[in-house]
C-alpha cells in the first residue's frame, strides 16, 4: 500500500454521536465532507490519503528518471502517459483531503519538512529498463490489490477516487508486465537484467502492505471505521499467491529460498521482509531518501514564480468591482 504507517486517533467524543456514526458504517453507508465524523476519524484519513497522495506524486520520480532512455519511441510514450496518470492520482486524492479541511500546500509542506511520509518503495533506485518492468509488475500490482478494496472504503471522496485510479493503474501493472515478458524472452543479457530487478524489488513490493499484522497497533480502529477493508498480512499474502504464478510464466525465480506451495493451506509459505530494513527507509535512511525529497523541494522552490502569478491574478480579478447600469 502506498500509506504503510498510519496512526488512528482516538479522542473524546458524544458517545451517543458516536454510536450513530458507528452504525452507519457497519450498515455500509458512505460518510460525506457535511457529515459529522469523529475528529479521530478525520485525522486518520488526513493521514492515509495524504500520504498515498504524496507516494503517487513521489512516485514519479523513479519513471520519470527513463522517460528519455526508454528504448523505443512507443515506449517513451507509454511511460509518458503514466507518469501523467499518477501526478492525475495524486491530484484526486489531494482534493480528497482537502474535502477534510486540509490545505494542499500545508500538506505539502509537511511533507518537505518530514512531518509526512510516502512509500518506502520510492526510495529505491531504478538501474535498468528492467526495473520500469518490475516496478509496474510488482509496484503497481501491490498497489492495485490494496487500492481496489478501497473503492468500499467508508468515506465518499476518497472511495469515488479510487475508482479512476485502480482502473489506470491495472493498465500500469499490464504495462510493466508486458516489459518483463519482453525481456524474459529477450537475450540471455535482458532475462539477466529482469531476474535483477525482480531480486531487488522482490523484499521492498512486500513492505509496501505495511508492517506485519502484530506490529500494526492501529489497524483495528481503522478497520472499525471501514478505512482499511482488509489488513496488512492478508493482503501480502494474496499478492504473494498472485505473484509467484505470474513469475513461472515469465520463466523468473522469485528471490526466496523458502518459498513454497503449502497444500494444507492453499496457499504459499514465504519469508518476511527484513522489518529492520522497512523502519530504517521509512525513517529517512534508504538509498534515495535524500533524492527524492531534495527533488520535491526543489519543483516546489521552482514552482513558487507561478503560484505568486496565479495568487497575483485571483486577487487583481477579484478586487474590481463591477457596474450595473
Amino acid at each position: 500500500m502506498y500509506a504503510q504507517l498510519i496512526k488512528s486517533e482516538a479522542t473524546v467524543e458524544n458517545p451517543k454521536k458516536l454510536r450513530e456514526f458507528q452504525a452507519r458504517i457497519d450498515a455500509g453507508e458512505k460518510i460525506e465532507p457535511k457529515d459529522w465524523m469523529p475528529e479521530g476519524y478525520r485525522k486518520t484519513l488526513i493521514r492515509q490519503i495524504s500520504q498515498h497522495a504524496h507516494s503517487e506524486i513521489v512516485g514519479q520520480l523513479p519513471e520519470g528518471n527513463w522517460i528519455t532512455r526508454a528504448p523505443t519511441l512507443q515506449r517513451k510514450v507509454i511511460l509518458l502517459a503514466k507518469v501523467q496518470d499518477e501526478a492525475g492520482h495524486g491530484l484526486y486524492l489531494y482534493c480528497a483531503a482537502e474535502t477534510l479541511g486540509a490545505s494542499r500546500d500545508e500538506l505539502n509542506q509537511m511533507l518537505l519538512d518530514g512531518r509526512m511520509k510516502y512509500s518506502s518503495i520510492f526510495n529505491y533506485p531504478t538501474l535498468t529498463w528492467a526495473d520500469m518492468g518490475t516496478v509496474g509488475w510488482l509496484v503497481d500490482g501491490a498497489a492495485i490489490m490494496n487500492q481496489v478494496p478501497l473503492q468500499r472504503t467508508s468515506y465518499g471522496p476518497y472511495a469515488r477516487a479510487m475508482i479512476r485510479i485502480c482502473k489506470e493503474e491495472s493498465f500500469h501493472q499490464r504495462q510493466g508486465f508486458d516489459i518483463m515478458m519482453k525481456m524474459a524472452n529477450g537475450t540471455l543479457e535482458q532475462k539477466r537484467m529482469a531476474q535483477d530487478a525482480l531480486n531487488r524489488f522482490w523484499y521492498p513490493s512486500l513492505m509496501m502492505f505495511g508492517p506485519s499484522d502484530s506490529d500494526s497497533q492501529h489497524s483495528a480502529q481503522s478497520m472499525a471505521w471501514k478505512i482499511k477493508i482488509n489488513t496488512n498480512d492478508e493482503l501480502r499474502q494474496k499478492f504473494v499467491d498472485q505473484t509467484v504464478p505470474q513469475a513461472e510464466y515469465l520463466g523468473l525465480t522469485i528471490p526466496d529460498e523458502n518459498l513454497k506451495w503449502n497444500e494444507k493451506k492453499k496457499r504459499y509459505d514465504f519469508t518476511d521482509p527484513d522489518w529492520s530494513e522497512f523502519y530504517d527507509v521509512i525513517n529517512g535512511n534508504g538509498p534515495c531518501n535524500v533524492e527524492r525529497l531534495n527533488a520535491r523541494k526543489k519543483a516546489w522552490e521552482n514552482g513558487k514564480w507561478v503560484r505568486d502569478g496565479l495568487l497575483a491574478h485571483v486577487q487583481k480579478t477579484t478586487s474590481k468591482t463591477v457596474t450595473v447600469e
